[in-house]
């Protein structure tokens, strides 16, 4: 009586590791490239309506510190009644 593939015969051990030394060396070169576009980064670089949007809240918390802040309530209720229109 013959058998046949008894045993490890069918596995190639310097195969496994040629295979595992391909994988990694392949995982090694895939990098993710970014680049920011010059529309981005001029974004980025200036903060005109930062500094507006600060100088505004500066000057609503100089008001109600002194008290001369009045609130509008039909300015109010008028953007109430616009948002839901919506």
């Amino acid at each position: 009586m013959k058998i046949n593939n008894y045993g490890v015969n069918g596995i190639n051990p310097y195969k496994k590791n040629a295979d595992q030394i391909m994988k990694q060396e392949a995982v090694q070169q895939k990098q993710d490239k970014i680049e920011i576009s010059s529309a981005a980064k001029q974004l980025q670089s200036t903060n005109k309506m930062a500094e507006a949007r600060q100088e505004k809240i500066d000057q609503l918390k100089a008001q109600i510190e002194n008290g001369t802040y009045e609130v509008n309530p039909s300015e109010i209720a008028r953007k109430f009644a616009d948002f839901y229109k919506q």
